[in-house]
């Protein structure tokens, strides 16, 4: 059996309030601030479509040199409780973990490289946002 899954671009910047503002209304979306302050997804009509994260060391891309900075990941998504389920089959898959000091247990993300060294991370869903309307 396989562990229901929902995959999240995350793209990394400094200023990631406006950027998500930026695609929100590109994307005739909503932008909405969770619990972590420093992501931000950005939500359309069918559910999430990308996320944006606050990268306090970020630094700006010039593709396609190896010592620049994390400019995107895949964030993937899975129900809070599965997580070990999930990362039994991502490294059964060929996944290597990045964090294995602290990649084990109650953590709500985990991160790993897929067999190509690509970085993505397992990641608690996050629970629905609450009736008090979208972040401004």
């Amino acid at each position: 059996m396989t562990v229901g899954k929902t995959s999240v671009l995350v793209l990394d910047c400094a200023e990631h309030v406006e950027l998500a503002e930026f695609y929100a209304a590109l994307l005739d979306a909503e932008a909405r601030v969770g619990n972590d302050p420093d992501f931000v997804e950005i939500v359309g009509h069918s559910g999430v479509h990308l996320a944006i994260r606050r990268d306090h060391g970020y630094a700006p891309p010039s593709w396609p040199r190896p010592e620049d900075s994390q400019q995107a990941h895949l964030r993937i998504l899975v129900d809070r409780g599965a997580m070990d389920e999930a990362e039994r089959e991502a490294i059964g898959l060929g996944a290597r973990p990045v964090e294995t000091k602290d990649n084990g247990g109650p953590h709500d993300v985990r991160v790993y490289a897929d067999p190509a060294g690509h970085s993505f991370s397992l990641a608690v869903r996050p629970a629905p946002p609450s009736s008090a309307g979208p972040a401004s």
